[in-house]
């Protein structure tokens, strides 16, 4: 490896662990409470150093909220080989319950938190949204699919993908904010159901198949 690769690899290589850092920082102390000065704290540089990748702390979190969004459309990719497009409604459904669950940091970057998106609307990048809009226009893509085989015949493309979508994003929140068990453990709700998040998940694509 030559000297400029060797630069290129160290700049990257940087650029993650501040991410990696700040990530780490976000979870664990909250956005408001992390600063560009614990951020270079946690990777033992001074935070001119950030400043040299990231202009503030709302550039890093936007960067992170790509990530995440790279991460889950890789993941929808991989279903592309499942012909029936219900089977695959239903697959994607499963992989964002999975990914919620088990990325509760990007998670919460990408779809709770505010700043991301306020630098979206807020800055020259208004209309880079590439990696969330692809996400979204891989739903809408199987839906329209559902469709072309008798599913969903009455229903606008666009309004029951965002259905769909606001439906699965409301139950990983509730499960991740600890709500759906606090529902259940103190109201004595589903109390017959061993595993309620995906009891409900089940009967959400039972709805959906009715359609």
């Amino acid at each position: 490896m030559g000297i400029k690769e060797r630069k290129i690899k160290h700049k990257e290589d940087l650029k993650q662990s501040i991410l990696d850092a700040a990530k780490k920082l976000f979870q664990e102390d909250g956005y408001q409470a992390t600063s560009i000065r614990k951020i270079a704290a946690e990777i033992e540089f001074s935070p001119t150093t950030i400043y040299l990748y990231y202009k503030d702390k709302q550039e890093i979190a936007h960067a992170l909220h790509e990530e995440g969004f790279k991460i889950l459309t890789d993941r929808f990719r991989l279903l592309a080989n499942i012909d029936n497009p219900f089977e695959r409604l239903k697959a994607m459904g499963r992989i964002y319950l999975q990914f919620a669950l088990e990325n509760r940091d990007f998670y919460d970057i990408m779809f709770v938190m505010k700043d991301p998106i306020q630098h979206l609307c807020e800055g020259p990048n208004e209309e880079e949204w590439t990696e969330g809009a692809n996400a979204f226009f891989a739903l809408v893509e199987t839906i329209k699919a559902c469709q072309g085989i008798g599913y969903f015949k009455d229903y606008e493309t666009e309004v029951l993908s965002l259905i769909v979508w606001s439906t699965m994003h409301g139950l990983c929140t509730l499960k991740n904010d600890g709500r759906l068990d606090m529902v259940v453990q103190h109201k004595q709700i589903l109390t017959h159901v061993p595993d309620v998040l995906n009891h409900t998940f089940t009967m959400f694509i039972k709805m959906l198949e009715s359609l």
